[in-house]
């Protein structure tokens, strides 16, 4: 028999039980499940991930919908528990969905709900900060202050990379991908920059052309291996798949320049960490910015010792502003199917449901697998 877990419980005479695995950002999530009747239970247990058996005990003998996160390993024993519990809809607080069994939750006819639309810019704001990091040296350099070391200047205390007219390859340039080009392009102003592979520009090209400097060019590469051999920066945005695990290893982190700075705020398993350590130590000039790793919440050895790497821990959302969005439409997605509403048209433009002088539309933003389910979709 599972272990009782701690949950804090609000308007506890609700009609609909929903839970949340973890407390999430703000309170507007709440007040829309609350406003909809809905007796919301949110896990209050001092365990960063947890087990299979807690959320069995959270889902409990009555669950209708679950909101949950991607360290959950979201398979046939949790879709046959909430089943059991009479529960339509699971969504995770994340627009990934690695960790969810998809065709599991098909088969006991479970939505299963994610959060794109809303954490575009905040990645791409990431990116460029670890491009950025990890060029000027700026953890390093850190470091070096709070440990008192620092007792004047000198001409080569903490040499990086300047940016200015370098190239930038990013690799899977889609809505993120797209908007850290456009943001490096504000950095990157010279003579013969270039973004490769991205898709960018037009208004802002003029702009700098009146004011005397060059616009930014981009093209799209014939290969990813023209991108790794060609880019100063290059920033991993592809989708994880078979065809894109362990897309950068050992034989690819070779082909790149020597001095070349890598950042991936996509998925952890894109690169072989094993090959990258190994890189990072025989080529102390080449740098990288990780926000996700193979094996979270786990590095592989050697990683965390290496100073040409700024590892952080998977924060590319973590504005105020897109997870208090991404709570509120992991919420929306359970409420929707709760309530029998049809899944909203374009997943990706969900500024109605965060439009907080309003209510919501009668929609869930996006459910993944409403095809197979055969859910309608909204008109509005």
């Amino acid at each position: 028999m599972a272990k009782p877990v701690s949950i804090e419980v609000w308007n506890p005479n609700g009609k609909y039980r929903v839970v949340s695995t973890k407390p999430m950002p703000g309170t507007r999530w709440i007040n829309l499940l609350i406003e909809q009747d809905c007796r919301v239970e949110i896990c209050t247990q001092k365990k960063t991930i947890l087990s299979v058996e807690d959320i069995i005990a959270l889902i409990g003998d009555k669950c209708d919908g679950v909101i949950g996160q991607l360290t959950e390993d979201w398979g046939e024993t949790l879709f046959a528990a909430l089943s059991r519990a009479g529960g339509k809809a699971f969504s995770n607080m994340a627009v990934g969905y690695n960790n969810v069994d998809v065709n599991a939750a098909n088969k006991y006819g479970i939505a299963v709900g994610n959060t794109p639309g809303v954490l575009t810019e905040t990645t791409a704001e990431l990116a460029a900060s670890l491009s950025l990091a990890a060029a000027r040296r700026i953890v390093e350099a850190d470091e070096f202050m709070r440990a008192g070391l620092y007792d004047g200047w000198l001409p080569n205390l903490f040499v990086g990379n300047l940016l200015k007219g370098q190239t930038v390859g990013v690799i899977g340039a889609g809505r993120i991908g797209s908007a850290y080009a456009r943001m490096m392009q504000v950095i990157l102003l010279s003579k013969s920059p270039d973004v490769v592979f991205s898709s960018i520009l037009g208004t802002y090209g003029q702009f700098l052309k009146a004011n005397g400097e060059q616009p930014v060019t981009w093209k799209r590469a014939s290969s990813m291996d023209e991108v790794l051999r060609e880019a100063d920066v290059i920033s991993l945005h592809p989708v994880l798949d078979k065809t894109t695990y362990h897309l950068i290893n050992k034989e690819r982190l070779a082909t790149m320049k020597k001095e070349a700075i890598l950042v991936n705020c996509s998925r952890g398993p894109v690169i072989d960490e094993v090959a990258l350590v190994e890189h990072l130590k025989q080529n102390p000039m080449f740098r990288v910015g990780l926000d996700v790793f193979e094996d979270e919440p786990y590095m592989k050895p050697g990683l965390s010792e290496m100073k040409n790497a700024i590892v952080v821990p998977h924060i590319a959302s973590a504005s105020k502003w897109t997870r208090e969005g991404m709570a509120t439409l992991a919420a929306l997605n359970v409420l929707g199917k709760i309530k029998g509403y049809p899944i909203w048209g374009n997943p990706n433009q969900v500024e109605p449901f965060l439009n907080e002088n309003a209510q919501p539309p009668a929609a869930s933003p996006s459910i993944v697998n409403s095809k197979a389910l055969g859910l309608p979709v909204s008109r509005l």
